[in-house]
């Protein structure tokens, strides 16, 4: 597999650890002194909204502080275009990313009603914007140093 597929790879393992709330898994993706900054970028101007640092802290943000799935509703994070540059042994990652919650709707206790086919349920996009990440190889295996979440949209938090 060549460097770029291994880069791309990353990012598709950090978004499936976040559908999941997988602390461990995320915060495997991650060398010692990493850094998450998430940020709200409005017009070009950016306001911080905070830093994790190293893979812990990570790994516990996504365990613990994403709200978790109802019954039936998952997240699917999704990213595409991505731009990837890669200079001996590291690399970056520019993709935008949408994030889908699904919500099945319960089967009624008798049944589906007559001419009801498919699947049930809504697919709402409930996040917007992007990733900017920065890669190095150790030991032949791509980690990321530094991972920025730019959010199109502005983010209430308690406080």
């Amino acid at each position: 597999m060549s460097d770029y597929q291994h880069v791309s790879e990353v990012l598709a393992h950090y978004v499936r650890a976040a559908d999941r709330r997988d602390g461990r898994a995320m915060s495997a993706l991650f060398l010692p002194e990493a850094e998450v900054v998430i940020n709200y970028v409005n017009a070009g101007m950016t306001e911080r909204i905070g830093v994790l640092n190293g893979p812990d802290a990570i790994g516990d943000a996504v365990a613990t502080m994403m709200k978790p799935h109802p019954p039936m509703g998952w997240s699917h994070h999704t990213t595409q275009d991505h731009l990837i540059y890669i200079d001996g042994d590291t690399a970056t990652i520019d993709a935008q990313f949408v994030v889908f919650n699904t919500l099945g709707t319960p089967r009624p206790a008798g049944g589906w009603p007559p001419g009801i086919l498919g699947l049930q349920g809504t697919v709402t996009p409930i996040e917007a914007g992007y990733y900017r990440t920065e890669l190095r190889r150790v030991d032949g295996q791509w980690l990321i140093r530094r991972h920025q979440i730019d959010h199109d949209l502005p983010m209430a938090l308690p406080g």
